[in-house]
């Protein structure tokens, strides 16, 4: 088995920095401390640069089966390698949804041997498959998915007596897109009766509104609360729906979680003149206020987990008139760049980076020896030079897709190495051969 030395790396874990050594020994972290040597090992000297544990990111459409013109699970967990994420939790509105048990193994089946990250998937819930959800080992995949706002695909749960049952019948967090139907197509009728299909990007967060959001999160919690279910809410965009959230319990305590997404953290309504439908996503980015109050309540801690809810389209689809233009993008290459870059300007530390989207995932969805930098856990290790500027442009990309939001930022740090399973798939640039990712397993 082979051996991997990393000599002189600052360690940022569990709210802490160490100066340290650590021995990859096959999949594993077999030793940190200082001073450390083995004959064996090829040694890194990684001095001056900060080594994380990977990225667990719970959110993304990598869009195979189906739809792999956009993406597929060999190209998108490429790309998110490169931007230092081990572990990603794929959805269930690929082509064919994600909806039975015989499909969700079938996607594992497809990503055995391809994906260069961990992964596991999300089981959707739909209006008529409850009792295939009850046969679901509660082992078998990372969680339950519902769209109680329409999006990619067309999986709307909106049959309420259905998805109180789904909250009553299932162990496994039930993870929500939350939107209000009703009022986003109300919304939607205003703007097309006086535009047509070429609504302007900037009334997307009118039609995808705050009431629409907040309608929508406050029924699911309240649901959640009266029945016991287990709710982390995807993707928050809005201020108003950070009041739902507590922060005076620890993680491990929370029946009822959230996630705020990169480009919700990094983007507002002012910049939909310059990047029109390149920024369209469900749920919209909204104002500056908004964004700064999910940075309060991601700093506070009622925002437990950062992801990126990477979803490929090609440009040409998103150069579609407003109506056409599907909501989504790429962001897994991005991501840690993104929050690294915002740290440098002070407005998060390494330490909180490490626990919003590394801990807290490893925490949210009970994953077996991942998520820390720890001896015996697997070796899913991100390797940051705090030093390294670049600017994203279209050379640099990883997407199947060939374009980013983020394109013409320069990030002033980069990602160096990327460890899955003690292998070392991504290098300066480089890429390895192997696809180590593995199916995720849990402590439930």
């Amino acid at each position: 088995m082979k051996k991997i030395l990393l000599k002189n790396a600052t360690i940022i874990n569990e709210g802490t920095r160490t100066e340290a050594d650590l021995l990859i020994d096959g999949n594993r972290i077999s030793k940190i401390g200082k001073d450390l040597s083995d004959p064996a090992a090829e040694v890194i000297d990684i001095k001056g640069k900060f080594l994380l544990p990977g990225i667990i990111d719970d959110q993304v459409h990598f869009r195979e089966p189906g739809l792999t013109h956009k993406g597929d699970i060999a190209t998108e967990s490429k790309a998110a390698v490169a931007g230092g994420i081990t572990t990603y939790m794929e959805q269930p509105n690929t082509q064919p949804q994600t909806t039975t048990i015989d499909l969700l193994e079938k996607k594992f089946g497809l990503a055995s041997g391809r994906s260069y990250a961990n992964y596991s998937f999300l089981f959707g819930g739909t209006n008529d498959n409850l009792e295939e959800l009850k046969r679901l080992d509660k082992n078998a995949c990372s969680g339950v998915k519902l769209f109680l706002g329409s999006s990619t695909g067309n999986m709307l749960v909106d049959n309420e007596e259905v998805i109180e049952k789904i909250f009553r019948n299932t162990e496994m967090v039930i993870s929500a897109h939350c939107e209000d139907e009703s009022t986003i197509r109300r919304n939607l009728e205003i703007y097309t009766a006086k535009f047509g299909d070429d609504i302007p990007v900037k009334y997307h967060p009118v039609i995808r509104s705050e009431e629409a959001c907040y309608l929508s999160s406050s029924r699911a919690i309240a649901l959640a609360k009266s029945t016991g279910a287990r709710l982390h809410v995807f993707h928050l965009s809005t201020g108003k729906e950070t009041s739902l959230f507590r922060n005076d319990i620890p993680l491990q305590d929370k029946k009822i979680t959230a996630e705020v997404c990169i480009h919700h953290l990094w983007f507002s309504d002012a910049d939909y003149d310059s990047k029109g439908t390149l920024i369209k996503w469900n749920p919209a980015v909204k104002t500056s206020r908004d964004r700064d109050q999910l940075w309060d309540a991601l700093l506070d801690d009622r925002i437990d987990i950062v992801a990126t809810d990477h979803a490929p389209h090609t440009l040409d689809e998103k150069k579609n008139p407003y109506t056409k233009a599907p909501s989504g993008g790429p962001l897994v290459q991005h991501a840690l760049p993104a929050m690294v870059q915002k740290s440098r300007e002070g407005k998060i530390s390494f330490e909180q980076i490490v626990q919003k989207m590394c801990h807290n995932p490893a925490i949210l969805f009970q994953l077996k020896e991942r998520g820390y930098v720890r001896e015996g856990f697997f070796a899913d290790l991100v390797v940051v030079d705090p030093e390294k500027s670049w600017r994203v442009e279209p050379g640099n990309l990883y997407y199947k897709c060939g374009w980013s939001p983020f394109e013409g930022v320069q990030f002033d740090s980069a990602v160096t190495h990327t460890f899955v399973n003690g292998s070392l798939v991504y290098n300066e640039g480089k890429f390895s051969d192997e696809r180590p990712g593995q199916r995720l397993t849990f402590n439930r």
